[in-house]
């Protein structure tokens, strides 16, 4: 099993930063890719990032490329996110995979409880 403990999130205006971070344990976390995802009210839970097993490779969607950046250490993962928009106002989810690295039949097996991020104009 795997736990994912969520941190961070709250407020910020447009063009602000926040930081997510995400410790897993559990005693199946080794070997896995872990990642973000969040979901806006009335919206399906989208993906944001992930990171490998490793840290060496990550991935982005479009909306995150050039303002959010993902890194990880050991079990913790930080979504360090800047230049925030309203867009960006959802429930932020970490997940954890049933792979090393995120590729195109990656699984995401576990999940946190979501942290609220808000942003405001």
């Amino acid at each position: 099993q795997v736990q994912l403990e969520e941190s961070g999130g709250g407020s910020a205006q447009a063009g602000g930063s926040l930081k997510l971070s995400c410790t897993a344990s559990g005693n199946a976390v080794s070997g896995r890719a872990m990642g973000w995802f969040r979901q806006a009210p009335g919206n399906e839970r989208e993906f944001v990032a992930a990171v490998s097993w490793g840290g060496a490779t990550t991935t982005y969607s479009d909306g995150a490329k050039g303002r959010f950046t993902i890194s990880r250490v050991k079990d913790t993962v930080t979504l360090q996110m800047n230049s925030l928009k309203p867009a960006d106002t959802a429930v932020y989810y970490c997940s954890a995979a049933d792979t090393v690295a995120v590729v195109s039949n990656t699984q995401w097996y576990y999940w946190g409880q979501g942290t609220q991020v808000t942003v405001s104009s």
